[in-house]
């Protein structure tokens, strides 16, 4: 005989289960649907610099309500890049108080995207820094050597990208760089020249005016000093060059964005890490002869399919250096393009043989 029988119908327990707790199915907390809220809230602000994940904006430009922001992106966004440079729409948390966070929700359509890769070969594209209408490079006439097929990648990559070059030449009171201009003669191109006693601040300033101008260089050329001179509350770290290996040490080691006041204005200083080597993997090589706009002219008059490399035939630029149509800086301007149309025709021959392979193996 059991207890329970002794229980009348009236006499039941109640089981309460509102304590029970349940754990969430992962999957049925994802939304739905890929569609995002339209965030009309959004303002637009400039992506001054990254660090570890962590963005700093400027909301409400040149407006009365200007100020810097710390922000995230968003979840949507985690495959996209985010860059200096960049025009970003934030939401949330926008006081710009300590402790607080904004979210990057969308990233408005470029004007211009700066890249560059490891090498010639490598089609993983760097980007380095967004909507920037000019760029500064910065070179030594010594300590360390001027190089300029370095100088002429850093072209070609700014024209591909639609960027206006213009170059800068420090420490001229150590060497003379006559020698080294005459290699960029033809080009349309405004050059200043920089000495430790004499810098060329209100001329550099004035091309600076209106415009966004990211600064490039090898490192050791005084590219950082330069910036600190034109934006004197900048305080980026400079350095010096290895007296064994005449190679500079890396000071600056991310881009920033600064704002430079000048006498007619003001514009966007982009200070980058010092660059050793700088790959044109992603470039179309349409797009090459036209960073040597004296060559391009000439080259209007080739047959049609013309490499512009020694062997092609009938290449008018490759007669007009011959005949000495190009001044004494032809053949060397000539032999920068055929070298840089050399390495893609290198790699355009290896990706054509990695093909043959994969076709004869399967």
């Amino acid at each position: 005989m059991s207890w329970l029988e002794d229980l009348d119908d009236d006499d039941e327990p109640d089981f309460d289960e509102a304590d029970v707790r349940v754990r969430p199915n992962p999957k049925a907390n994802r939304p739905r649907t890929k569609r995002r809220p339209p965030h009309a809230d959004a303002e637009i602000a400039r992506v001054l610099g990254v660090d570890r994940g962590r963005y700093t904006v400027l909301v409400d430009e040149d407006g009365p309500d200007e100020r810097t922001v710390l922000g995230v992106r968003a979840r949507e966004l985690r495959k996209m890049p985010i860059v200096t440079g960049d025009r970003a729409r934030v939401v949330g948390d926008r006081t710009g108080d300590g402790g607080t966070l904004a979210r990057i929700v969308g990233i408005e359509e470029r004007t211009s995207l700066l890249r560059r890769s490891a090498d010639d070969t490598d089609q993983v594209e760097r980007i380095i820094v967004a909507n920037a209408d000019q760029m500064l490079v910065v070179v030594a006439a010594a300590d360390p050597e001027p190089r300029e097929r370095l100088v002429d990648r850093y072209l070609v990559a700014a024209l591909d990208a639609g960027i206006r070059p213009l170059l800068v030449v420090t420490k001229i009171d150590l060497a003379d760089p006559s020698r080294f201009l005459a290699h960029f003669e033809g080009l349309d191109l405004e050059v200043f020249t920089s000495a430790r006693d004499e810098m060329p601040v209100e001329r550099i300033g004035a091309a600076l005016v209106g415009h966004s101008t990211v600064f490039v260089g090898h490192s050791g050329v005084g590219k950082s000093t330069l910036v600190n001179v034109l934006v004197p509350d900048a305080r980026r770290a400079t350095g010096h060059v290895n007296e064994v290996t005449g190679r500079g040490r890396h000071t600056s080691s991310s881009t920033v964005s600064l704002r430079y006041h000048g006498v007619g204005g003001s514009g966007w200083v982009i200070d980058t890490p010092g660059v050793r080597s700088f790959g044109l993997g992603h470039v179309d090589t349409a797009n090459i002869l036209r960073a040597f706009t004296d060559l391009a002219e000439i080259a209007e008059e080739c047959p049609r399919g013309c490499t512009h490399l020694p062997d092609a035939p009938d290449c008018a630029i490759v007669e007009a250096v011959a005949e000495g149509r190009l001044g004494p800086g032809g053949a060397a301007r000539l032999d920068s393009l055929q070298r840089l149309l050399l390495t893609f025709a290198d790699k355009a021959s290896q990706r054509a043989g990695a093909t043959s392979t994969s076709a004869v193996e399967s």
